[in-house]
């Protein structure tokens, strides 16, 4: 009991090893295959269901009052006593644009080009990319590269800006939202098992380890029928 009144409840005691950050897409319901047929809305309505929800807290009304605006490309360090509260930079939905469910309320789904979104894990005091920004890449797992076609990303450079950098953890860090990357897969090969690989990229990121599919990296399929 006395040891333990030595933890501080803000951040870990030891952070001389932190472990690069893992990967996790949205939106995730049933594995990782999202599967539908665009002539059949109750088969994609699910996932668009999803996206709504996960994007609440993204509503570009709810950042503003919640969330400051920061400078962009530069890591957002706080001073003061670990326990202040810390401020959150805004991210808007908008910022996804055709990813945003604004515009298209389907995120794609209802045409056949889905949108899905890129979430880096929560570390605290970590600060990705060692001052440059971290960026995404998607490729076919196993096949041919023409069954994914082209991959639209948003924000438009398809990177995790440094100004969402670094996380003071959930007690003082209380408006955070985590910064996303959304891929619009506009050209899949319809009527096809098409496995993709998205990983992130940049200094310190390890995105090649065999024995853990989430770290630098996620692996998820889409079949899509008309």
């Amino acid at each position: 009991y006395v040891m333990l009144l030595t933890l501080s409840p803000y951040t870990p005691t030891y952070r001389d090893r932190v472990s690069p950050p893992g990967v996790m897409i949205r939106p995730y319901l049933n594995g990782f295959t999202i599967a539908f047929n665009v002539s059949q809305p109750s088969t994609w309505q699910p996932y668009v269901d999803s996206m709504h929800h996960f994007l609440a807290a993204y509503d570009d009304r709810v950042q503003e009052e919640k969330n400051i605006e920061c400078v962009p490309g530069q890591y957002f360090i706080q001073k003061g006593n670990e326990s202040e509260e810390k401020k959150a930079c805004q991210f808007k939905r908008s910022l996804l644009q055709n990813c945003s469910g604004i515009e298209d309320p389907t995120f794609g789904y209802s045409k056949g080009q889905p949108c899905i979104l890129l979430k880096m894990n929560r570390i605290i005091g970590y600060r990705p990319g060692a001052g440059v920004p971290v960026s995404v890449d998607c490729k076919v797992q196993k096949g041919n590269e023409s069954d994914l076609g082209s991959v639209d990303f948003y924000p438009g450079n398809g990177t995790f800006d440094l100004m969402y950098y670094p996380y003071y953890g959930k007690f003082t860090h209380v408006n955070y939202t985590s910064p996303l990357v959304a891929m619009h897969f506009t050209d899949v090969k319809r009527n096809y098992l098409v496995p993709i690989q998205c990983s992130l990229n940049g200094k310190g990121i390890i995105n090649d380890l065999n024995s853990d599919r989430f770290l630098g990296r996620i692996i998820f399929a889409l079949s899509i029928g008309k």
